[in-house]
């Protein structure tokens, strides 16, 4: 296997595995890129050599823990910041399993993400801090960063349960070229019935998309493309275009439908099917992995990398941030 490509044709097409599948290899880069306890559950119930078979029940073991422990971390938020009565929107990962969705079928969750209002935060911080969640970042300039510039705060992590908490208040950072509509993500979210929200399915895209596309370097993309593939599948993309339009994400959800479409066979409209100019290089990217787990294609890794900084703050500000971060070592 060259790159990840056939992981990615084993999630949209589990039946095409042929039986002389290099199942180290393919397994290795479903681990490296956090997608092993959903391959597990595509491939659940067909034919597969005992020992494949067996490591694989025990993924999807590790995935159902791992959705009781997301469960029950956002379980615990929600009882701290009841006192408070604002909105709580689960992001991500825990969102996907606490609303029954596709996308959280094997997933590996890591932090806890919420969203809340921005004139929340002060007393979401506070809560959070009674309820034994502390900093992870002591540096006075990260600290300030985060406040000043980023769309959360700066990470919390429990003292006991060793589990973090990202609080957001919007889901690019304020220094981002493009400006979502944290107020309507709010507002549009969709009730769980025990005090926390989800977004609604066509923010839950968009939100995937900006995450993916306009807010880090496509690191651990292959599993964020994942998602948007099961969210498409699921609820469709009625809507899709006009709500993106409305947080000015429509290339970055655009881009997101044409990948998905090129990699899993994502039912998407037939605007979003053909790859356009750059579309390539992202392909090349999300695929940047070798059936041992090891990156590859380094420029091209760089290449995102540098990207990612460009598109969170103008040359300016880059320049003093990355100077200021130099001489902190």
């Amino acid at each position: 296997m060259a790159d990840a490509l056939t992981l990615a044709q084993a999630l949209a097409e589990p039946t095409s595995l042929a039986l002389d599948t290099d199942w180290t290899g393919l397994i290795t880069a479903a681990r490296a890129e956090q997608l092993l306890g959903t391959l597990a559950y595509r491939l659940d119930g067909l034919p597969l050599p005992e020992d494949v078979a067996q490591l694989f029940a025990d993924a999807r073991a590790a995935a159902e823990n791992g959705r009781r422990a997301a469960l029950w971390e956002a379980e615990m938020a929600r009882r701290a910041l009841a006192p408070l009565g604002c909105p709580v929107v689960l992001l991500k990962g825990t969102a996907f399993v606490a609303a029954g969705l596709l996308a959280g079928r094997g997933r590996s969750i890591g932090d806890l993400d919420i969203l809340v209002p921005r004139a929340s935060l002060d007393a979401v911080e506070a809560a959070l801090i009674a309820a034994g969640w502390e900093w992870v970042k002591p540096d006075p300039y990260d600290d300030a960063y985060y406040r000043r510039w980023m769309h959360e705060l700066p990470p919390l992590i429990h003292r006991t349960r060793d589990r973090m908490i990202d609080v957001h208040h919007t889901i690019l950072p304020l220094t981002a070229r493009v400006t979502p509509d944290a107020d309507a993500l709010i507002a549009a979210a969709r009730p769980l019935g025990n005090g926390l929200s989800v977004l609604s399915p066509t923010d839950m895209i968009v939100h995937a998309a900006a995450h993916l596309l306009a807010d880090g370097d496509l690191a651990g993309g292959l599993r964020n493309l994942w998602d948007i593939h099961c969210l498409i599948e699921e609820h469709g993309t009625a809507g899709l275009d006009e709500r993106a339009a409305h947080h000015g994400l429509s290339r970055e959800a655009a881009r997101a439908q044409r990948l998905s479409h090129r990699l899993f066979a994502t039912p998407v409209a037939p605007e979003h099917r053909g790859l356009r100019s750059f579309d390539r290089l992202y392909l090349r990217r999300l695929l940047a992995r070798d059936d041992w787990g090891r990156p590859i294609r380094p420029f091209i890794r760089f290449a995102f990398y540098v990207r990612s900084h460009w598109l969170r703050m103008p040359p300016a500000m880059l320049t003093r941030h990355l100077w200021t971060k130099w001489r902190r070592g």
